[in-house]
């Protein structure tokens, strides 16, 4: 629920006028600040925990290890080295990096994959960093505060054990949706640039980086994009060039370290896709290898598989049914501290089985925001752990939807095909080629888990370039999901 953030307006005007002489450390400019310093460090601080809970960290200390040492020594050419910061590679297959404030900063494994160079993935760095040298989540916040909007805003009021599977944020995951302009951008590309240059990095390497995330999302939406005013962010195509030029501004020499083959022998076994160890579906039926256990959503529904859910949503988008591990020894004991969460109104709990599984189910209702929710439960003993089988809709709704709840909670059984059981991920195999040779041909010599399009897109090179030997090239192999 939002509530207005208020302050008398004369302590407000002697605030404005304390704040109003501030200066950014990485711009020189004179700008209204709201947020302290030691505010944004507590912010990234509050934030991390959630960050690395929705997303994971990729289990490779040598990796951690080489982005926090990159990380620092960018951090080292900044305007603001004292910051207490971090560096993180999430176990996310998203091409994705991001920075929140108080200096930690974000690479998913998802955009590693396609870059081809350590100067490409400093350049990502580098830009990240630029977001928190210039406070431009600070700048955010602070402008958040003056239209008085609170940092959390959830559609409706909830008990805790329902928040988040109804659109609730917690103000530290809202760090990731707050929206840079293009100016902020564009000042993060310049940052980014001297910070990698000051650290005798080539540069020229960074327009790379928007030349593989334009045909990545190119390849994403079928060739449409969006235009530039549309756009959240600076078009791809427009930011090359833009950067080009400021280039042409660095102080000489320019750096020219670029790092291919170390950094494309770093990526050598390297997870590429989603993680089916994790889950996956097949068609409606999730499965999940690790836990072995599988379960049935309704036909039409849209799905979707995160670290601590899988959920699907309804056609008419007015139901959710989702799948998660509940807190408790037993089935009974993880009912009853759900059915006592203040708010919840909770009927009385049945012993039940599940497929041969020890079960407690209830059904329950919620006041919410806009009206009340009805829902049911299903709290089954399966592998030495309690998942809780929920479904919740409207109450005016909630009987259309309770027959196909409880097909989907009686679908919970244990896997046993072998071959979902035995998946295992896709990895990057980094190829040496020892003739001259087109991707076409490496393709056909060295067989790989992707199509030759998106071979490309990782090597970005054309599928009838002639390639050089003794170039490096990435490959993927292993799998497939059956």
């Amino acid at each position: 629920m939002r509530r207005p953030f208020r302050i008398p307006f004369l302590a407000l005007s002697l605030v404005l006028l304390q704040l109003s002489c501030a200066v950014n450390p990485a711009t020189g400019r004179r700008e209204l600040m709201l947020v302290s310093e030691g505010q944004e460090i507590a912010m990234g601080q509050s934030a991390d925990p959630q960050i690395v809970g929705a997303f994971g960290l990729y289990p490779d200390s040598g990796m951690q290890r080489y982005i926090r040492g990159l990380g620092e020594q960018l951090a080292r050419q900044s305007e603001r080295p004292q910051l207490p910061w971090t560096f993180r590679v999430l176990d996310d297959p998203t091409v994705n990096a991001f920075a929140l404030p108080g200096g930690y900063n974000y690479v998913t494994r998802g955009i590693m994959v396609y870059l081809n160079s350590e100067a490409e993935l400093v350049s990502v760095m580098g830009h990240e960093l630029g977001h928190v040298t210039a406070r431009h989540g600070a700048q955010q916040m602070s402008q958040m505060q003056l239209a008085q909007v609170g940092l959390v805003a959830s559609a409706v009021l909830l008990p805790e054990n329902l928040q988040g599977l109804a659109g609730a944020a917690s103000a530290g995951l809202q760090l990731l949706f707050l929206k840079f302009s293009r100016d902020d951008e564009s000042e993060a590309d310049m940052l980014g640039l001297r910070y990698m240059s000051q650290a005798r990095y080539d540069p020229n390497q960074m327009p790379n980086v928007y030349a593989m995330l334009n045909s990545v999302s190119m390849a994403a939406t079928g060739g449409e994009r969006l235009p530039t005013w549309l756009s959240t962010h600076p078009d791809p195509v427009n930011r090359q060039e833009r950067i080009r030029q400021l280039i042409q501004s660095l102080p000489r020499p320019l750096g020219t370290t670029v790092r291919r083959d170390e950094y494309l022998n770093r990526l050598d076994g390297m997870m590429f896709g989603d993680n089916p160890r994790e889950g996956f579906f097949q068609d409606q039926l999730f499965l999940h290898p690790e836990m072995a256990f599988q379960l049935a959503f309704p036909a039409g529904w849209a799905t979707q598989n995160q670290r601590s859910a899988v959920a699907g949503q309804s056609p008419e988008k007015d139901a959710i049914f989702v799948l998660t591990l509940a807190e408790g020894a037993t089935a009974s004991a993880a009912a009853s501290t759900f059915a006592a969460e203040e708010g919840m109104q909770a009927a009385s709990t049945q012993q039940r089985t599940v497929n041969g599984f020890p079960a407690v189910s209830l059904e329950f209702q919620a006041t919410s925001q806009d009206g009340s929710l009805s829902g049911g439960a299903y709290f089954i003993e399966f592998g030495g752990r309690v998942f809780r089988v929920l479904g919740y809709s409207t109450t005016a709704n909630w009987n259309s939807y309770r027959n196909s709840y409880n097909a989907f909670a009686g679908s919970f059984d244990r896997l046993t095909d072998q071959n979902a059981l035995n998946v295992r991920p896709l990895t990057l195999d980094i190829i040496t080629t020892d003739r001259v040779m087109t991707l076409s041909q490496f393709a056909s010599r060295y067989p790989s888990q992707v199509d030759l399009d998106q071979l490309a897109l990782l090597n970005r090179t054309d599928p009838s370039e002639r390639i050089p030997a003794g170039t490096r090239l990435k490959r993927v192999v292993g799998g497939p999901i059956p």
